[in-house]
């Protein structure tokens, strides 16, 4: 993994995380593969696999998945170009209808995952298995030991602690901790945090509840980022565990669905790596809960969705899931990409990589999509928010590079083009609006010829598609709305107390559809310049993500967005007085671009997040029904952060073997070495 300049050698810790004999609490046991069931080695090909793993017609799914999605692109592709090619079809007008074609078919596959989740969910069936829903399994081994690691970098150690804590007591008050040990991998460079961190984790460990035990480990060389902390953690503790849960800092997770989590993995020696839906709770500002009540009102379904057809090649976003260690250790070591940053270097979106060499190494990479304590933190404005896709947006558009890497299943590839697509796809959007105004404004200004042959008797009269325009306009719209409109089907008939009763749900989601209609072009402005910039080789630096409620002031505001404010109104004048009707149609674009700065100040109000909150608007099941994990979380913020004077090595596991992590090769079919990879039956 490329996390040293040597990848073999993993020992990047301070000096004094070197001497393990020196253990806060007693060592944990080394276990072997074969006594603990952790091996590697999955059942031969041909052995039975237990019926509530199988996944029936998985193939047949993905054919009928993706035939009505080719069809459904087909079509709109079709109408569009017979709309264009009305009256001679130009030059602008043939790159109009390829980059229509792209938005189109991105569009279509959500849609039809949307359709899957719906049919899924409203029947109350497991989307793997298409049986009955039914929880995880509880069954848990002790034996088959199990590390809840948290990487940190620079975090508010407060917060880090206090949700840490939450979800230890959560895990305890389950019966079943005993399996568990509990790891913060710290990355922090600033020495005050850094020493706030190790005092606040040595307080922690002597009050941890139910025999859990919490060790710390600290960093000087950060190197690999987060990849590197989870590559060292494996290479010199995880020989003592079979599977690790990932938490992110603002991770939070129930005690029930960690137990369920590792036992699934326990009873399925194939499954590599089991994804969780984090659900984003505890935002205060308007553009926090907007999100959030989306995100909780239409992830599950549209993840159950995706799970009909993904099946066993599932994707990996980095947090609130388990992965089987051995196998990550074995199949999961980066190469960095030819080339400098932004587009080379080390992989900045690793969780897709990954999961990708996992499943190309034979192991099921699943996505669980129920409704579980699963929870995490959003930035409260678009300003922070944006600061993170930027990020997203250049480890995205590195996977374009890995498309082709041989070995990879079909659907890991489309994880890497759909995720560049996501950011991409704003740019094409803009593009495309700015050749359909050029084309409507010189279509106006342009003389109509009714006659083209010096012999001509009849004259030829300009035709337009009046009605396939219209159809296809409804049919976009009906793709873009009808999702929502499921989800809130399916959370009327399961979950509607839980979202504030009935008429509030409904009212809730029509001001959320306003308000995504009215940050759509902003955010689109946005991920249109990210594109842009790291095509011009702009890389983006490492720091930690700003989570909580923050007014934005004015100035920034405008500095902000006032070029997109100055685009949109020259862009809405000319199109008024060359092509007024074209100027109705681009109007919401418009809008969203002139109102652009007060939208950004006004959305990260906290007085308004509040406002919504008391009235009981966007709000979610964690704020009507609030769960355990998530009280215990807020009660422990409230109080003053013990903290305990201890030296570090005090704070390190005692078991370490050192260890490398193979690099894998995206050019072989099967990597470098590794454990042999377990048998599929599925397509």
């Amino acid at each position: 993994m490329s996390y040293e300049t040597d990848p073999r050698a993993p020992g990047v810790s301070q000096g004094t995380d070197t001497s393990p004999d020196v253990a806060l609490q007693e060592r944990p046991e080394a276990v072997s593969s074969s006594a603990s069931g952790t091996t590697a080695e999955a059942p031969a090909a041909g052995s039975a696999t237990p019926p509530a793993q199988r996944m029936p017609m998985l193939g047949l799914r993905r054919l009928v998945f993706f035939t009505l999605a080719i069809l459904t692109s087909l079509q709109g592709a079709y109408m569009m170009f017979d709309i264009l090619r009305a009256n001679g079809l130009t030059v602008l007008e043939g790159a109009i209808l390829a980059l229509f074609v792209c938005m189109f078919a991105w569009l279509t596959m959500s849609f039809w995952s949307a359709i899957a989740g719906f049919l899924v969910v409203i029947t109350r069936r497991d989307p793997l298995t298409l049986k009955r829903a039914a929880p995880l399994s509880e069954t848990l081994d002790p034996n088959r030991r199990i590390a809840l690691v948290m990487p940190v970098y620079n975090e508010d150690t407060a917060r880090v602690i206090a949700g840490l804590e939450a979800t230890c007591q959560s895990l305890a008050a389950t019966g079943k901790a005993e399996a568990f040990d509990v790891f913060l991998l710290s990355d922090t460079t600033d020495s005050e945090i850094a020493d706030a961190e190790r005092r606040a984790a040595a307080a922690l460990s002597e009050r941890m509840p139910g025999g859990l035990k919490l060790y710390y480990r600290r960093r000087e060389r950060n190197i690999g980022r987060k990849v590197g902390n989870l590559a060292e953690f494996c290479c010199r503790w995880g020989d003592a565990y079979e599977s690790m849960i990932v938490l992110d800092a603002d991770s939070v997770m129930g005690g029930e669905t960690l137990v369920r989590l590792a036992a699934t993995m326990q009873a399925n020696p194939r499954l590599g790596l089991l994804q969780t839906v984090p659900l984003p709770a505890r935002s205060n500002t308007l553009f926090g809960r907007f999100l959030q009540f989306a995100a909780t009102l239409y992830s599950p379904m549209l993840a159950a969705g995706q799970s009909v057809w993904q099946g066993d090649t599932a994707n990996y976003w980095g947090h609130n899931a388990i992965i089987r260690i051995e196998a990550f250790v074995e199949h999961c070591g980066l190469p960095p990409l030819p080339g400098k940053a932004p587009l080379g270097g080390e992989i900045l979106s690793h969780d897709f990589v990954e999961a990708a060499l996992l499943r190309r190494a034979g192991w099921e990479v699943r996505l669980h999509a129920g409704v579980e304590d699963s929870y995490e933190e959003l930035p409260g404005n678009m300003v922070d928010y944006a600061k993170r896709d930027r990020r997203w947006c250049q480890g995205n558009m590195q996977h374009l590079r890995l498309l082709f890497a041989r070995g990879l299943h079909p659907i890991n590839r489309l994880h890497f083009l759909l995720g560049a697509l996501a950011y991409m796809a704003s740019l094409l959007w803009l593009i495309m609006l700015g050749l359909s105004t050029v084309d409507a404004v010189v279509r106006a200004v342009a003389k109509v010829r009714f006659f083209n042959e010096g012999y001509q008797l009849f004259p030829e009269w300009p035709e337009s598609k009046v009605a396939m325009i219209a159809s296809l306009l409804v049919i976009t719209v009906l793709m873009l709305l009808l999702p929502k409109l499921l989800g809130v089907i399916v959370a009327l008939a399961q979950r509607r107390r839980e979202f504030g009763g009935a008429v509030r749900l409904t009212l809730s989601a029509l001001l959320e559809v306003v308000f995504s209609i009215l940050i759509a072009p902003l955010m689109m402005a946005f991920h249109a310049w990210f594109v842009v910039s790291v095509l011009l080789g702009r890389t983006v630096s490492w720091s930690s993500q700003v989570r909580g409620g923050r007014l934005i002031p004015w100035s920034v505001a405008w500095r902000r967005t006032g070029a997109m404010t100055l685009l949109g109104l020259l862009w809405g004048a000319v199109s008024y007085y060359y092509a007024p009707l074209f100027f109705w149609w681009l109007s919401p674009v418009l809008l969203g671009m002139v109102a652009s700065a007060p939208l950004l100040r006004y959305t990260s109000s906290i007085r308004a997040g509040e406002w919504m909150a008391r009235h009981k608007l966007v709000c979610i099941p964690a704020e009507v029904m609030t769960p355990d994990v998530l009280s215990d979380l807020a009660e422990r913020e409230t109080q003053p952060m013990t903290q305990r004077d201890v030296a570090a090595e005090q704070l390190l596991p005692g078991f370490e073997r050192r260890r490398s992590m193979p690099i894998q090769s995206l050019a072989a079919p099967w990597g470098l070495g590794g454990a042999k990879p377990p048998s599929t039956e599925s397509a």
